[in-house]
């Protein structure tokens, strides 16, 4: 074995532990989801985003589509599964107009995946165009999952707390963005590199955040507080976030 094949695979190994651990941090703010039977200011919009985000990108490592990324179709796999289960668990106790939302939500990303996963096994008979259509949905759609914590992040600058921005999640979407980047460098895979290179700098950004702002509590900044309807006022309340808190 080459010293790049390797490479390759341990990064490939390491983007699988951390990715698993990503796709896990959730668990700590569904337990509060299921023991208060309420979504409370929980968005779950990046949840279905990710299911849709791992979808994709299943179907893009296995073997017909392109070589020698069955890594990245094993953690994707995992992920579907578990974000199917959050998004379950999400619609059973979310407000009904919230509900309705995310279903909806749910039914376009389905369909927007079958319509991908179809055109490419019917229409499409040219490995490498085949590959380049997968590609770039599941490059598209893993930016925009990368991208979901923005609105949190914008939200701990304002109240100056990074009480819905759990370090843990911060700390190993950094690791899992950065170890899908080497992984893409190393197999020379742009629809690798390109969306976790995002994923590695958005993730640096949070730990940035993190630090500046971790021994703020969001109830000592009582003049930026979180309102149920999102706005700013006055007074205690949640604010809205990603992944383990608003991502999970």
């Amino acid at each position: 074995m080459s010293k790049d094949k390797a490479l390759h695979l341990v990064f490939g190994v390491f983007g699988n532990a951390t990715g698993l651990f990503l796709f896990l941090s959730p668990v700590v703010t569904f337990k509060r989801i299921v023991t208060k039977r309420s979504t409370e200011q929980f968005s779950g919009i990046p949840y279905v985003m990710t299911l849709l985000n791992c979808l994709l990108s299943t179907w893009y490592g296995l073997p017909f589509v392109s070589k020698n990324n069955v890594s990245v179709s094993s953690i994707n796999g995992a992920g579907v599964a578990l974000e199917l289960i959050y998004v379950l668990i999400f619609l059973i106790f979310s407000r009904k107009k919230e509900k309705v939302k995310i279903l909806g939500l749910l039914c376009c990303i389905l369909s927007v995946f079958s319509v991908i996963a179809l055109v490419s096994v019917l229409a499409i008979h040219d490995a490498n165009k085949r590959k380049n259509l997968c590609g770039f949905a599941a490059t598209i759609f893993s930016i925009i999952m990368y991208a979901s914590p923005l609105s949190a992040m914008r939200m701990v600058i304002k109240t100056k707390s990074v009480e819905y921005m759990p370090f843990l999640l911060s700390l190993f979407v950094t690791l899992c963005g950065t170890s899908w980047f080497i992984y893409g460098l190393i197999g020379k895979d742009i629809f690798i590199l390109v969306p976790n290179g995002f994923g590695c700098f958005l993730g640096t950004m949070q730990l940035i955040l993190y630090a500046i702002y971790r021994s703020n509590k969001l109830g000592e900044n009582s003049s930026n507080i979180i309102t149920t309807d999102g706005s700013l006022e006055a007074g205690p309340g949640p604010s809205k976030h990603w992944q383990s808190n608003n991502y999970s």
